[in-house]
């Protein structure tokens, strides 16, 4: 009884772990991206605001104008930023200067700027360690240049006589085209993570097109092969058919000839 329990609860709560933890990840890295943007933006536009408010409050109130702002003056503020729950101003203007800062770098001269300044990040001797990698990984996150596949195929991958499934990138590269004729570029993705895999380059008529979409290659990737597409799918006539593995000790029998409990020269 408690055996079964056990085995019960196990399955349930690992059912119940792989239903809910997405969304709870989801959650998680919305709160830290928040968390975040405040900790090294929204506190400095938080306090820009003021600085803004207080400049004003000054100005009515005929104080003499100072960069800092009249001490009596942030004061007021502050408790009356406190008092209101005003911080949120800071939160979003956060954002708004994010999305001014992402139009800038759209436009010719502030793309032109900005790779001045990540060419010096190149140079620099402990940044150009740590930034191309953290580059490629938000680029590839939050990119709008996202790796377009045409098709899925099969294709005998990593060795002859196994096939993997494969997401056609693009044509092969111009001088594996001249030396080998029709070539496709493939990215073949790895399980449980799709994300990771292999690009490979191999000739057009040894691969196998699938009538399958995108997102069901990639379902059956991420499942290990466990969610076949619906068309791929086998009858249960079919399942019936395909040979079954023999068990070890059958193995071990035909490979030497030896039946266990029989002669060895007449297998009775």
């Amino acid at each position: 009884m408690a055996e079964r329990f056990g085995r019960d609860f196990r399955r349930f709560f690992l059912r119940g772990l792989a239903a809910v933890l997405p969304a709870l990840l989801t959650v998680a890295i919305l709160v830290w991206v928040c968390i975040f943007i405040w900790e090294y933006v929204g506190r400095y536009t938080n306090l820009a605001a003021q600085w803004v408010v207080v400049q004003f409050a000054g100005m009515f109130r005929h104080e003499p104008f100072s960069w800092g702002g009249p001490s009596s003056v942030w004061l007021d503020i502050e408790s009356a930023w406190d008092g209101y729950k005003l911080a949120w101003i800071g939160f979003v203007l956060a954002f708004v200067a994010v999305y001014i800062f992402g139009r800038f770098v759209a436009s010719f001269l502030g793309r032109s700027l900005w790779h001045r300044v990540e060419r010096a990040f190149f140079r620099m001797p402990v940044i150009r360690q740590v930034y191309p990698s953290v580059k490629q990984v938000t680029d590839f996150l939050l990119s709008d240049r996202k790796i377009e596949f045409s098709r899925v195929i099969a294709v005998q991958y990593p060795r002859k006589g196994v096939w993997s499934l494969g997401l056609v990138t693009s044509p092969g590269m111009r001088m594996l085209q001249d030396a080998n004729s029709d070539m496709l570029t493939v990215f073949v993705p790895s399980s449980p993570m799709p994300v990771t895999g292999y690009t490979i380059t191999v000739r057009r008529d040894e691969v196998i097109d699938l009538p399958i979409s995108i997102d069901e290659a990639l379902r059956f990737t991420i499942s290990a092969g466990v969610v076949v597409p619906t068309n791929q799918q086998l009858s249960s006539a079919e399942n019936l058919e395909v040979p079954q593995a023999l068990p070890a000790s059958a193995d071990a029998a035909e490979l030497t000839g030896i039946v266990p409990g029989g002669d060895e020269e007449t297998g009775e």
